[in-house]
């Protein structure tokens, strides 16, 4: 399995997307410009610029016609993807940390960080058909629990909000009144820092990944914990394949203690593991820094992922990867 390696960053990676067909990856990375690749070549489409900051999110609607993206520089954008021309600004008082479109691209949540005095908030923004009619009016905020929401994503049939970040714990909202609907418990649930968060094809689970070195599996609807997976470093990213009953996690330490520690670059592999089982199938290394942010083709028959070296690595998978006998 030959990985592509896409350059086209000059800071550390921060989160990756695949349009819905599966023909474009969308990647976000701390050098201000999200970029668009050919996801089967990955050649370099183009980039969208007018961020000031590190751009630390990104998603794209159904039809691959807008793309909104989420930033440091206080900003959210919604963009033209065929032409690159921005559409629409809506500005906040503190760093835009995620952004999710809704099923049918009517509305997004977006979370913003902890800022001087201000808490941590989610907020729900309708989006316009006619980018001409948008307004950055919020239809809801829900003022966030103590420190950073890191992920927050659209809960079946967009009646819920399901969030996870600094204080470990994974809540579900009620995306219309704002009220919490449900919290993980305390004892199954993560220990640290929840970095990550990704839901199945179906939207029926989802998949968290945290510091505490764990991914855990979770259904959507009641928020009972399914599986967890277990690693030996923190993890900063997961993806789900929708192919086959696979999970990927990706991490390594902190940037700030690679350098003390044993660098080779298999430390920073991504690691599958049995949906089922919870058992580790096998890893793909390359990364000379922890990985960052990962996503699967929507055929599952590719993944990516990106690091802090600033590299986005594309793999399509060997015909025998799918004939993995466990």
């Amino acid at each position: 399995m030959r990985p592509i390696l896409m350059k086209g960053h000059e800071r550390p990676l921060t989160f990756l997307k695949y349009n819905r067909d599966g023909d474009l990856l969308f990647s976000c990375a701390k050098d201000h410009n999200p970029t668009v690749w050919f996801a089967d070549n990955g050649e370099r489409l183009g980039t969208y610029r007018g961020h000031n900051g590190a751009v630390w999110c990104c998603d794209v609607s159904r039809d691959s016609g807008r793309l909104i993206t989420g930033s440091a520089d206080q900003t959210v954008k919604l963009w033209n993807v065929q032409s690159g021309q921005q559409l629409f600004t809506f500005n906040f008082d503190s760093p835009a940390r995620s952004v999710d479109f809704s099923v049918g691209d009517k509305l997004a949540v977006i979370t913003t960080d902890p800022f001087m005095e201000l808490t941590s908030a989610i907020h729900v923004k309708r989006i316009a058909k006619d980018p001409a009619d948008q307004t950055g009016e919020s239809l809801l905020v829900i003022k966030g629990p103590q420190g950073r929401i890191n992920r927050a994503i659209w809960g079946p049939l967009n009646r819920t909000i399901i969030s996870a970040g600094e204080d470990s714990v994974v809540r579900i909202w009620d995306s219309e009144t704002g009220k919490l609907l449900k919290e993980s418990d305390k004892e199954s649930g993560h220990k640290k820092t929840v970095t990550s968060l990704v839901k199945s094809a179906d939207g029926s689970h989802f998949l968290t990944g945290s510091l505490d070195k764990s991914a855990k599996l979770w259904d959507a609807r009641t928020l009972s914990l399914v599986k967890t997976y277990v690693t030996e470093r923190p993890v900063n990213a997961v993806a789900m394949s929708p192919l086959l009953d696979h999970v990927v996690l990706g991490g390594g330490q902190d940037a700030s203690a690679v350098t003390t520690t044993d660098h080779r670059a298999g430390k920073f592999e991504a690691k599958f593991f049995d949906k089922i089982l919870q058992e580790e199938i096998g890893g793909v290394k390359g990364h000379f820094g922890p990985i960052n942010a990962l996503a699967f083709n929507p055929d599952g028959r590719s993944f990516s992922s990106g690091g802090e070296d600033g590299y986005v690595r594309l793999h399509h998978f060997d015909p025998d990867y799918f004939n993995i006998k466990i």
